[in-house]
C-alpha cells in the first residue's frame, strides 16, 4: 500500500523492483513527475518522501511502503482548478518555459519553503541546484521564488 497525496493505493501488482517513479506514472496515474534521465541528475521526478525531496527514479516502490508521498498533484488546493502559490508565482513569471523541469523544480521549491520560509539567494540556489532546466536560465525561476516568499510575508509586489 502507498500513501500518495493523503490517499491509500493498492499497488498488489507491483514487482518489489519497480522505481517509485514508475508506480507513480504507470500504474497509478500520477504523470507530475517527470521521467527524464532517470538517474537521480536532473531533478524531474523529484517528490516528496515523508516530508524530504527525493528522486523517485531513484527509489524503490517497496521502500516507500507506509510513507507518506507527495507529488506535485498533491499541492494543489482542493478547489477544482486551483494552484499553490509556488505553483501560481512560477506561471506568473514565466518560470515554466517548456514545462519538463518544472514539477521537479517546484516540488524542491516547496521542500525549501517549507524548512526555511525566508531563504537567503544562496539558499535557494542550492535548494534547486538538483534540478536541470534547458529553457530559462533560473533567473525567472528564482524570481518565482522571491515572489512566493514576499506573498507569503504579506509583501506587495
Amino acid at each position: 500500500m502507498l500513501r500518495v497525496n493523503g490517499d491509500d493505493h493498492a499497488v498488489a501488482d507491483a514487482w518489489l523492483g519497480e522505481s517509485l517513479l514508475y508506480v507513480l506514472r504507470e500504474r497509478l496515474g500520477f504523470p507530475g513527475a517527470k521521467a527524464g534521465c532517470e538517474q537521480g541528475e536532473c531533478g524531474s521526478c523529484s517528490v516528496l518522501v515523508d516530508g524530504t525531496l527525493v528522486c523517485a527514479c531513484l527509489v524503490l516502490a517497496a521502500a516507500a511502503v507506509d510513507a507518506e508521498i507527495v507529488t506535485v498533484e498533491g499541492l494543489q488546493p482542493h478547489e477544482r482548478g486551483a494552484t499553490s502559490d509556488v505553483q501560481r508565482a512560477f506561471v506568473e513569471t514565466g518560470a515554466v518555459q517548456c514545462g519538463f523541469c518544472t514539477p521537479g523544480l517546484i516540488m524542491a521549491v516547496h521542500a525549501l519553503l517549507d524548512r526555511d520560509p525566508a531563504p537567503s539567494d544562496l539558499a535557494v540556489r542550492e535548494a534547486i541546484s538538483g534540478n536541470l532546466c534547458r529553457c530559462t536560465g533560473y533567473g525567472r525561476i528564482l524570481e518565482a521564488v522571491e515572489v512566493t516568499v514576499a506573498e507569503r510575508r504579506g509583501d506587495a509586489q
